[in-house]
């Protein structure tokens, strides 16, 4: 099939393809045969109907009709396979030739992958943060531990931080009760934070029975952030014994029988989990770096989409949680401070997430990147367990929704992203080199987000 390639932008191409009728004639002959089966015509048995008298009923064109569209696609990847063109997204196609018995011409504009360099791997650098020390979190699970496991004993004498309190909350404004701003028998640990701005301070010194009424703000529910009164009566005031660190407890929560073996296994746990930390961290890093020295438009139409298809998902998720964007961004951590900023931001994080898959897919083109089937094994397996599900119900979800193209092509930005990583240099904030070694497992384990751009 004869076909030409004009340029219109670097993102942007228009195919002219020729079908011959010699190439259209199966599809013509398919055509006149799925007719035959369809309709019922006096004189003529169901499926014998001559080709010439269904012109005659329904038009030479419908059938011309039916068998370009089925011929399109084929010619379309033909053309484009010879063009050398990577394309982005659903082509505009028009038939701009048909003469009957001879030929079909169509063209089809199409966003495509822009061409570009990469820069090399090498000249990447990256600075993450060094380790945590690995024993303050060990005491942090520990105290977490004993917290969990911890007994309390109900006493007659004022509340006082540590004590576990059983409290009920009622919020008013002007004197009026709140109906979405009531709890009772809440349970809290007195300094452990998470609830109320105020509750420690207004229930420390309280008996049971006893009440106290502080000014605060809501949290939670279609009032979050709204300020208001609180009124809290402590119905029951508890003192916790937290056990000791000793053989006892390890044997207790643990699979082990001694402190010293818990505690080892613990800091092999958060060694790793911190290793794991810096290692995403680099890779992230590096991406990024990479992102910024690469310098490529990206397609404004793919752009577009991306972005409409992330406001509506935005838009969706606040409208479920009861929240205007204006309130969210009140009460969230978000750099924006209005509806224009925000949005804004959304569209050059999108722009950059774009950006990177286009290059990942890139490096995955130049390297040839295969996926194998122990590569999609071992990733329905990691989301089985991500999902509580197992690896036959994510195999199903796959092909029910679908999936298995965008996941293959996941599986091969995360190779070609292990390749960028393993020759970029990674250093932390002390200069210290980092070994991303553990960028492999991380890569695999964790797909990237862009295509959920999961």
């Amino acid at each position: 099939m004869p076909s030409t390639v004009e340029k219109l932008s670097p993102s942007r191409v228009k195919l002219t393809v020729e079908i011959p009728f010699a190439d259209l004639k199966p599809h013509l002959d398919k055509a006149y045969h799925e007719i035959a089966q369809q309709v019922t015509i006096p004189g003529f048995r169901k499926g014998r109907v001559p080709n010439l008298v269904i012109d005659q009923r329904f038009g030479r064109g419908m059938v011309l009709q039916e068998a370009i569209n089925a011929a399109l696609p084929t010619a379309f990847e033909a053309a484009v396979a010879e063009s050398k063109v990577v394309p982005l997204g659903e082509p505009d196609v028009e038939i701009t030739k048909l003469e009957d018995g001879d030929v079909v011409e169509f063209t089809a504009e199409i966003d495509v992958r822009p061409d570009f360099k990469v820069p090399a791997f090498s000249k990447l650098k990256a600075t993450v943060d060094p380790k945590r020390p690995v024993a303050d979190e060990v005491d942090e699970r520990i105290a977490l531990l004993r917290q969990r496991f911890a007994t309390s004993t109900e006493v007659e004498r004022p509340a006082a931080a540590g004590d576990q309190i059983t409290i009920s909350l009622v919020g008013t404004r002007d004197g009026e009760v709140l109906p979405d701003a009531t709890a009772d028998g809440v349970t809290y640990v007195i300094g452990s934070g998470g609830m109320i701005e105020g509750l420690d301070e207004a229930v420390t010194g309280l008996s049971a029975g006893e009440e106290a009424t502080f000014a605060s703000t809501l949290v939670g529910g279609p009032l979050e952030g709204e300020p208001a009164d609180i009124t809290v009566t402590v119905s029951k005031v508890s003192e916790q014994t937290l056990p000791e660190v000793d053989d006892d407890f390890a044997q207790l929560i643990s699979e082990f029988d001694t402190v010293d073996e818990m505690r080892a296994d613990l800091a092999r746990s958060v060694e790793q989990m911190i290793a794991a930390e810096q290692v995403a961290s680099g890779r992230d890093k590096v991406l990024e770096a990479l992102v910024d020295a690469t310098k490529f438009d990206v397609p404004e139409r793919l752009l577009a989409a991306e972005v409409a298809s992330r406001k509506e998902q935005i838009t969706e998720q606040l409208q479920r949680a009861g929240l205007t964007l204006e309130r969210y961004l009140e009460q969230s951590e978000e750099e924006a401070d209005s509806p224009e900023a925000f949005w804004a931001d959304i569209e050059k994080s999108t722009e950059r997430s774009l950006k990177a898959q286009l290059i990942l897919d890139k490096v995955a083109d130049d390297a040839e990147v295969g996926v194998e089937q122990a590569d999609l094994s071992e990733l329905l397996v990691r989301k089985a367990a991500q999902n509580g599900s197992s690896p036959e119900q994510e195999a199903q979800h796959m092909m029910e929704h679908n999936h298995i193209g965008a996941w293959m092509q996941e599986i091969r930005r995360n190779k070609a992203l292990v390749l960028i990583v393993s020759d970029a240099k990674v250093t932390d904030t002390d200069g210290n080199p980092v070994d991303l070694s553990g960028a492999v497992a991380e890569a695999e384990a964790e797909p990237e987000a862009e295509a959920e751009a999961e």
